[in-house]
């Protein structure tokens, strides 16, 4: 039964992910409550995000969204920039690290309220004085803190001006590049419990393809108002681990 759960828990987080970033905070508390022990749900988590990631892009470059020409530097600037999050993880407290959570995601819900700017553009990826700072920058919020990661990147290519849905290709290919690494490590040190691992990466590749194809209908002008929903969910819970 637990099994058939995973599955639809991995088709609920990963569509949601895809569309607007935050399917950490739908998975990761489901995974909790069936009663898998942390490191395995986060590891869980990796896994299955890294293998639904890349079928998501995947499906986005062979329909000509999306090229590798203009996203293959994504990988090392996301690594960097989680390695980095990572390091200084270790060097702070919980409570900090909430604390810079709260801090960019509400700058991010602000910043969104004062661009003019939507999901409407044409524009392609180029690095830039604020797409690599800007990349750099989330890759260290992954590796400080991790959800929300896809939400806050949605903010910043629809400040440059990226259409929607190569913004949810890109997305998905930087969550690849972050998670791989992650997935890795759990892989390596046993924390992985295979057949839950599993039942979620079955879901959550169904998730990433059903996210991508609505993705492909949706109207650009409804991505903010969504978006800024979604912040605020992730808002409540920041604020609900330092109360």
């Amino acid at each position: 039964m637990e099994y058939i759960a995973l599955f639809f828990i991995g088709i609920c987080a990963t569509a949601i992910g895809t569309l607007i970033g935050g399917g950490g905070i739908v998975n990761l508390p489901a995974m909790l409550l069936l009663g898998m022990p942390v490191h395995s749900a986060i590891g869980a988590n990796k896994v299955s995000n890294t293998v639904s990631s890349l079928s998501s892009f995947y499906y986005l470059y062979r329909n000509k969204q999306i090229s590798i020409k203009e996203s293959y530097w994504i990988i090392p600037v996301s690594l960097a920039g989680g390695m980095s999050g990572g390091f200084i993880a270790s060097k702070i407290s919980s409570e900090n690290m909430n604390i810079v959570a709260l801090i960019f995601l509400i700058f991010a819900f602000l910043a969104s309220f004062l661009s003019k700017r939507g999901y409407s553009g044409n524009e392609p990826l180029k690095m830039n004085k604020v797409s690599v700072p800007g990349l750099y920058g989330i890759g260290i919020y992954d590796g400080l803190f991790g959800p929300g990661q896809g939400t806050l990147m949605f903010y910043l290519l629809g400040y440059l001006n990226i259409s929607y849905v190569k913004a949810v290709g890109l997305v998905r290919f930087a969550t690849f590049s972050s998670c791989i690494g992650a997935a890795a490590m759990y892989i390596s040190t046993g924390k992985i419990i295979w057949p839950m691992t599993f039942a979620l990466m079955a879901g959550s590749v169904t998730g990433a393809q059903l996210g991508v194809r609505i993705a492909e209908k949706l109207n650009p002008l409804y991505v903010k108002p969504i978006l800024g929903a979604a912040t605020i969910v992730l808002i409540i819970q920041v604020v609900g681990k330092m109360s």
